[in-house]
């Protein structure tokens, strides 16, 4: 089964612009849609173009905005958010 198949269009296209900003990390994508940064790269992979997939991963690929974890931003999270 391919991982768009549970999303409509309009969601495969709004996770495909998620991941494609690089401010907005993989986890933001995962509490929103519910998938993992490896389903998030088979999507791109699908909805891309094999050139444009390739320069996306290398841009993401290590990327400290792109793991919320490693992240010292405090864009969008509420004085209430942990972690």
């Amino acid at each position: 089964m391919k991982p768009q198949n549970k999303f409509t269009q309009s969601q495969i296209d709004r996770i495909v612009e998620m991941a494609w900003e690089d401010r907005t990390p993989f986890e933001a994508i995962e509490y929103q849609f519910g998938i993992k940064e490896a389903q998030v790269r088979k999507i791109m992979r699908s909805e891309m173009k094999k050139s444009s997939f390739a320069m996306w991963r290398e841009r993401v690929s290590g990327r400290k905005t792109k793991h919320d974890v490693s992240s010292k931003s405090i864009r969008f999270k509420s004085p209430n958010h942990k972690g």
